[in-house]
């Protein structure tokens, strides 16, 4: 795919490359504003890889909502990122994520998986509660305990004590493909039972789910900023 210049948007600090498919992060994106951008927003583009991100050293905030990326994301090390929002992707092994981000990100304050197999609630899968969805959070902060806003929400005194207590034993359990599944059970065997509806494990067969739900997600570009306020920095 080409790609130019005119796709790009600069107010400041401020790089913002959003909504024109790109599959991977155009070239000269590095070379030209790498060396002093501070912000970077790639949001609604089909990227499923962050290659060439690494010329972005003195990166603060890395806004990558609705891309393809997967367990696969490798992100350079950024020691200055404090913001990270990796809504509506692919994601589904949030221990290896959370692994990779300990060594990569030492600064994260903010990070933000709605909308991904990795966070259980019911953006993803209508079996899913917020008694998951806070063993969930309570698992994350064990693994990055400088954490101040996860998701939507700040992070309180409480979960950072139960956290610290009793969260490595809250580890989510990444649900088995059906392929993975399949391979596995002997011929004639009945189909064991999950409650992960069929959609929800298929991130290239996404479908809507309308149901009552605590969690709200709305705007266009770039969601996952929108939840810190001035007064919260």
């Amino acid at each position: 795919m080409a790609y130019n210049e005119s796709m790009i948007v600069v107010s400041g600090t401020q790089v913002s490359c959003i909504g024109h498919d790109c599959e991977d992060i155009p070239g000269f994106l590095g070379e030209r504003f790498g060396g002093f951008a501070r912000r970077l927003d790639l949001s609604f583009n089909r990227l499923r890889s962050l290659v060439g991100l690494d010329a972005f050293s003195e990166l603060e905030e890395l806004i990558v909502d609705n891309n393809l990326l997967g367990n696969d994301l490798q992100l350079p090390r950024l020691p200055h990122l404090h913001t990270l929002t990796l809504n509506k992707n692919q994601l589904t092994d949030i221990e290896a994520l959370l692994e990779h981000l300990t060594e990569v990100v030492p600064s994260l304050e903010y990070l933000s998986l709605l909308g991904n197999e990795a966070c259980p609630n019911q953006l993803v899968s209508l079996d899913k509660d917020e008694d998951d969805y806070q063993r969930y959070r309570y698992f994350v902060l064990h693994k990055l305990p400088n954490l101040k806003f996860l998701d939507s929400r700040r992070v309180t005194k409480r979960e950072q004590e139960e956290a610290m207590a009793r969260g490595s034993f809250m580890k989510v359990l990444k649900p088995k493909s059906d392929q993975e599944s399949s391979d596995h059970r002997p011929e004639g065997s009945p189909t064991p039972y999950t409650p992960l509806p069929r959609g929800s494990r298929d991130g290239k067969n996404h479908k809507g789910v309308f149901a009552k739900c605590r969690y709200v997600y709305y705007g266009k570009h770039s969601e996952g900023n929108r939840f810190i306020r001035n007064d919260q920095l």
